[in-house]
């Protein structure tokens, strides 16, 4: 397959060979027939100038000689029986019956016979042309004839010229057609390599076509498809990163259900195996084993019901119901239910009566998460404060790196994987999606080896009434 430089340059030799050609035969045909045409008209005024010679002349052979040095025509005399009785050009003895010639032949029924063929005579092209003449030897035929050798001379000269000229605009045109040849490649160049760059996923890659416009066209349409194709690749790359994300997280929930599952599942089989193995079991060792499957199973649910919050929160599937309520008094609730869970901790209040507008049951949900979370990671004193505009949990623990400051409210984080088994790091996370769901937000302050405070603004929650959020 031809490349287009190529393919351009053999057009232009084809097209200007064929011209040459085309030109050649035009060229003959016009200059054979404007020659037959004079040489006719010609013929014509010489038999008419000759004819009163013809008609007194007793030496009709003496005659044609002589006419034929003078005009370089070819003559001839014939009877009307065809006999040849004069010729110029060669011996008449040796030529044929002319009776039968179509000049000769017209001659006798019309003005003139004119006719354009070939003599076998003297192998060459002749124009004849006759006129029937009465002399003193009765009716004749002088006929006078032009050889047409002289055309194709002239031809030939003509076309020497003519291809002598187009030979040099052969060389013009092939010298033009190989630099606009070496312009397209140029051109075509540059998009092929603007092209293996795209392929490349270099999406940034210069494409300068300079000397065509139709290429330049073509640049800004690969530049326009690079641009779509380069936003198209992005999508697919936060696509992609969205769906190993959510695998994932997939793959934490597994782990982190078959984890904090694990060890209540665990303890309940022990129990119960015990307690079914042996019936004769001592009632206070039975009735302590039964409250440990209770506890445990009390665990489960409580997990569950945090997951499911959690699956609700992520498909924005939860409704709030805000009503007024004392935020002191939950607060109050909370600290209550987690003393009784850690009665070997100590956790104390600061606070004011604060009256807020807000879902009751979730803000109970955020208060105990952030004090379960604050006594999970410190061994120490953990404090809740309320002030006008604020809520605030602080403890004396661990402390968070800052570089996992914005990570700890991600799903099934947590800062110490290992360090306690009865969450899966979903606390945090519930508690800033509530948290948004009532126009405020958690606020962490922390550092590391001193402690944490965990926080969140009023100022949305006070005496606001209005929709329900979803």
């Amino acid at each position: 397959m031809l490349k287009i430089h190529q393919f351009f340059f053999f057009n232009v030799l084809g097209l200007f060979v064929a011209a040459l050609f085309v030109a050649s035969l035009i060229s003959f045909i016009s200059l054979k027939s404007m020659i037959i045409e004079e040489g006719k008209n010609r013929l014509i005024q010489s038999i008419e100038l000759l004819e009163p010679q013809i008609a007194t002349s007793s030496d009709l052979d003496s005659l044609a000689h002589s006419i034929a040095q003078k005009a370089h025509i070819r003559v001839t005399i014939v009877r009307e029986n065809g006999d040849v009785i004069g010729e110029s050009d060669t011996d008449k003895k040796t030529m044929e019956n002319h009776s039968n010639r179509i000049e000769i032949m017209q001659a006798m029924s019309e003005p003139y016979g004119i006719t354009t063929r070939y003599s076998k005579t003297l192998k060459t092209d002749f124009v004849y042309v006759a006129k029937k003449v009465s002399t003193q030897q009765g009716n004749l035929y002088f006929r006078l004839s032009m050889s047409l050798k002289s055309v194709m001379d002239h031809f030939y000269a003509l076309w020497i010229k003519l291809f002598i000229a187009f030979s040099v605009l052969v060389a013009i045109a092939l010298i033009i057609a190989y630099k606009i040849s070496k312009k397209a490649r140029y051109d075509i160049l540059q998009i092929t390599r603007y092209l293996d760059e795209v392929s490349a996923k270099n999406y940034r890659a210069i494409l300068k076509p300079e000397h065509f416009r139709e290429f330049l066209q073509i640049s800004v349409m690969l530049k326009n498809l690079v641009k779509k194709l380069n936003n198209r690749d992005k999508q697919k790359r936060k696509h992609t990163a969205k769906l190993r994300l959510i695998n994932k997280q997939q793959n934490d929930i597994l782990s982190a259900i078959s984890h904090e599952f694990k060890n209540p599942i665990a303890a309940i089989m022990g129990y119960a195996e015990t307690l079914h193995d042996d019936l004769n079991i001592d009632p206070k060792i039975r009735e302590k084993f039964l409250d440990k499957i209770l506890s445990n199973t009390h665990r489960i649910t409580l997990m569950l019901d945090r997951l499911a919050l959690s699956v609700k929160l992520e498909n924005n599937d939860l409704s709030i119901k805000p009503s007024l309520f004392e935020l002191s008094e939950v607060c109050h609730d909370s600290i209550s239910i987690l003393q009784a869970k850690y009665p070997a901790r100590s956790i104390t209040y600061n606070g004011i009566s604060k009256t807020v507008f807000a879902d009751k049951t979730m803000i109970e949900l955020v208060v105990t998460n952030l004090i379960d979370n604050a006594l999970k990671y410190s061994e120490e004193e953990v404090s809740l404060t309320l002030s006008d505009n604020t809520l605030s949990i602080s403890d004396k623990g661990i402390g968070i790196a800052p570089i996992e400051l914005d990570k700890i409210t991600s799903k099934f984080y947590r800062v110490q994987k290992n360090r306690w088994d009865n969450s899966m790091g979903l606390g945090l996370s519930i508690v800033s999606y509530i948290l948004k769901l009532h126009d405020s937000e958690l606020r962490i302050a922390s550092t590391l080896g001193i402690g944490s405070t965990f926080s969140f603004p009023l100022e949305n929650l006070i005496q606001k009434k209005g929709n329900a959020k979803k």
